[in-house]
Order: structure tokens, then sequence, then C-alpha cells
């Protein structure tokens, strides 16, 4: 690991440098506050309680010990096509997620982020599901959520909202079941194509149900749910891993939580409790396939957008975050012309750090893995990732580097990736590959506070 972006000539005195530290500190800790705030309202509660919905007895937790992280989430990324006109109106989506820490209460965000009308959730339920294929709940798990106290809630177009807490024990590594339905059309659905997980769809409101016998359609999507979060006595913070297909898990295996991102949470919750220095941490990934640094696809909003314009909401944003790990670059290279510039990525990324540091995180960033033999490849995008690249591992870039493309590549041809870690597409990795991945991050870069500047 390479480290860099901590101090050199100017930085100011020790001093001087703790208390611009703690006024920092200060100010992000009332942001976040006042963004959590808003996050459960969002609109919604006005609109529950007008819908006049009870709290349906026992299923909501009051406020208890221990700290609000990430458990799961995902990036909203495009509208559903097909879902323009009805949505999903009168079928239940009972999508399926998978935990990087446990907790003993939990809530969840929904998004209508590409949504052109409100969208009416009357009812959605959280369990845990009774094994790693199937949509049956473990029956004594099922609660019903509320928001704002009523198990109603009205999206607006554009709008997210955050759950009421639940009073559910969930561990980690469990395959969580959120479920929402709605009666009223509403399109096109806001969704995460790229789920590599198996969600279902049902007929009726089956919000309640604990069998899988309603539930006939498989789905590879993500619909709605953007995040799942839990209050955990196993961690204190979240690591947000944003990036491309690479970090979407692209070509692993599906229903295998084999992308880099899940080896990380594993190696964090293996490292919490054997003493190290080592930090206590939830990680959430935050993966577009196709995404690039510095370009949105067309739309409004934008299907894809970019990794500039969509950090604050899938990075900032998420529940006390503590530390960013960034992997893009490679679409821009892949999409530029012959003779692109370099210094607009580098430039880029750097607008990356420097948000993340006015908010106290710190940040890993990784260099851009080889892709010889795939089918964007030129002489001139290969000498362009290894410009970028250079600089990123020169320590100017990032606070501390992760050196994917040295983990990845072929010792005797740098350009390719090493033959039993590439999936097959010479761009993206396999299992193998992203075993590799999340294997080589130093779990101790992850902690530090960031640079205060003067």
């Amino acid at each position: 690991m390479t480290r860099g972006r901590d101090g050199g000539a100017g930085a100011p005195p020790t001093k001087h440098r703790a208390l611009l530290a703690a006024i920092v500190t200060l100010i992000v800790a009332i942001s976040a506050a006042i963004y959590a705030g808003a996050s459960a309202d969002d609109g919604s509660r006005d609109h529950a309680l007008q819908a006049g919905g009870r709290l349906p007895r026992g299923d909501a937790a009051p406020a208890s010990t221990g700290a609000w992280v990430g458990a799961w989430a995902t990036a909203p990324a495009a509208a559903e096509p097909g879902t323009e006109t009805t949505g999903l109106a009168g079928r239940s989506v009972r999508n399926v997620v998978h935990t990087s820490v446990g907790g003993t209460g939990a809530r969840i965000t929904l998004s209508n982020l590409y949504g052109q009308s409100p969208l009416t959730v009357t009812h959605a339920s959280i369990a845990l599901a009774a094994g790693p294929d199937t949509a049956a709940a473990i029956a004594d798990t099922m609660r019903r959520l509320t928001f704002g106290g009523s198990a109603r809630v009205i999206i607006p177009a554009g709008g997210q909202v955050m759950s009421d807490t639940a009073r559910l024990a969930i561990p980690y590594g469990a395959n969580v079941l959120v479920t929402t339905y709605s009666p009223i059309p509403s399109g096109p659905v806001t969704y995460h194509p790229q789920a590599r997980q198996t969600s279902y769809l049902a007929d009726g409101d089956r919000t309640a149900d604990v069998t899988a016998v309603a539930y006939t359609t498989p789905t590879p999507y993500w619909r709605y749910l953007t995040a799942l979060d839990v209050l955990s006595h196993e961690a204190d913070g979240t690591v947000v891993a944003l990036g491309d297909s690479i970090t979407d898990g692209a070509r692993s295996q599906s229903d295998a939580n084999h992308r880099w991102t899940d080896v990380l949470a594993a190696r964090l919750h293996e490292a919490a409790g054997d003493g190290r220095d080592t930090p206590r941490y939830s990680v959430v990934n935050e993966g577009i396939s196709g995404n690039r640094l510095l370009t949105s696809r067309p739309g409004r909003p934008a299907d894809n957008p970019s990794g500039l314009s969509r950090f604050q909401r899938d990075v900032l944003e998420r529940t006390n975050v503590k530390a960013v790990v960034v992997v893009l670059g490679v679409n821009d290279v892949l999409n530029s012309p012959e003779l692109a510039d370099r210094d607009a990525i580098l430039t880029g990324l750097r607008t990356l750090v420097d948000r993340a540091h006015a908010r106290g995180l710190r940040v890993v960033g990784a260099t851009i893995t080889p892709f010889g033999g795939y089918g964007g490849y030129t002489e001139a995008r290969e000498t362009m990732r290894q410009e970028v690249n250079e600089e990123i591992r020169s320590g100017r870039v990032f606070d501390t580097v992760v050196d994917f493309d040295k983990a990845l590549r072929d010792p005797y041809d740098p350009r390719r990736m090493r033959s039993d870690y590439d999936s097959g597409d010479h761009l993206h990795p396999g299992d193998k590959g992203y075993a590799r991945m999340g294997a080589v991050i130093d779990l101790a870069a992850l902690k530090g506070a960031a640079p205060v500047k003067a």
C-alpha cells in the first residue's frame, strides 16, 4: 500500500491541525444528524399520517445502544424498461440482500429516484430468509415495516424514504427479505439491474407471506430498495465501495456473494474480535456496471449517473460512513478518444477526494485493472491507463492506494489479467480474481482521520 496526501510541506502546526480536525468532526456530526432526520421523514411522515395507519404492535423498536451502520446498500442505477406506465402495481417485490454485519434492529431506504409519479407503498416487511436460494422466510422473524408510524407511505417522484426501526436480530452474512407492495400504478421503477442475487415477484399483496408458494417469478434485479441499516454492536462505521462493474461483481457467481466487497466484509468481520488494530467496519457496495467517473448516460435523472454526480447520494449520505474505496476510471479510459486527456480523470478523482475530506472521510483509491485482449483495447488506451496508474501510485491522489492492477495482472504480460483471475472476457475478474482483490486491501489503511487542510 502506498501512502500519501497525509501531510507534506506547508502543513499547519500540530495544535492547529487538531483544532481544525475537531471543528470538522463537529460539523460532520451535525450534518449527519440533520440528514438522518431528513431521510427518515423526507415528506413521508405527513403522507403516512394522512393515510391514518396504525403501528403494528411489537414491530417497531425504540432507540437502543450500539451504532447505526450500513449492512447492505446498492446504487439506484436506472429506470427499468417496460415499467413506464404501471410500474409493478399489484405485485409484491421481495428483494433478497446479504448482510455485511449483524445488528439488533433494522431500517430500510426505498427510492423512487426514477419515478415520474409518486410511489404508494401500502405494505412493506422484513424477515430473515429460510435458506440461501428461496423466497421463504423464517416464520418468527417476519416484521411489518412502518414509515412515520404508518404501514402506508407515499414516496414523491425523485424522492426516497427511510423506514422506522424494526426490532429484529439480524446476523452477519444473513440473507434478508425486504418486501414491498404497491396497488397503484407508478413508473418507471427505480432498479439496480446487475444484482448477482436472485430476488422474487408475486401477484397480489404477499408481503406477510412466510412461504415461497406465491413467489413464482425469480428476478435478477433489486427494485426500490437501496439500503439496509442495522443497529450494531459489531461495527462502529461503514466503508463504502464506489465503483463500476468490477465493484458491482459482474461475471461473479450469482447468489454466491463472491464480489470483492463480500471478501473484504468477511475479512473485517473475522478481524473484529482478534485484538488487532483493525477497524470495526461494515461494507456496502455502491458499484454500477458500466459506470464512469466523469460522464452520465442520457435521461432526467440520468441513467447510470457518473461517479462525480452520485457521490453525494451514494457515499456521503450513507449511514455512518468512515471510509470510501474508489474503483473508477476503466470505463472512462475505454470510452475515451484515442488521445484523451488523462488529466480529466485525475482531476475527477481528486475532486472526489476533496469532497470526502470535507466530510472527514478517509479515501482509498485503486489503480485501474488491465484489459488487454478486451474488445475496447488499444495501445493508446493502455498508455492512458498506465499514466493514470502512475499518478495514483505516486500518492498524490488518494490517502492510500490499493494496487488492484498489480494484484491481477499477468506478470509476463502486464497489459493483460492473469488467466486464472480472468472471467474470460479479459476485463472482469472471475471469482478467484475478486477474491484476490478483497484479500489485498490493507484493513488498517481503512482507518484514520482524513487530512485537514489549513
